[in-house]
């Protein structure tokens, strides 16, 4: 199993962040809704959206922005 968070559509490929670096992968290898920001689970040929992480991963920017601008 890999995980990738998808960083950035560019036309029809969209560019997958990955432990070991970046990767382009065609927008209809995706699952329908992938958006930007999503992480992505790559399984025995599948790939899945993980909401769960998606939303953790949220959250833990929002909290490190939220002390970043503290006033």
């Amino acid at each position: 199993m890999k995980t990738g968070i998808i960083d950035r559509f560019e036309n029809q490929i969209a560019v997958i962040e990955f432990e070991e670096g970046m990767q382009d992968i065609a927008i209809t290898e995706l699952p329908n809704g992938a958006q930007p920001g999503d992480v992505l689970i790559f399984h025995q040929g599948k790939v899945t959206i993980d909401p769960a992480a998606r939303h953790t991963r949220d959250k833990e920017i929002h909290e490190l922005m939220d002390d970043l601008f503290e006033d």
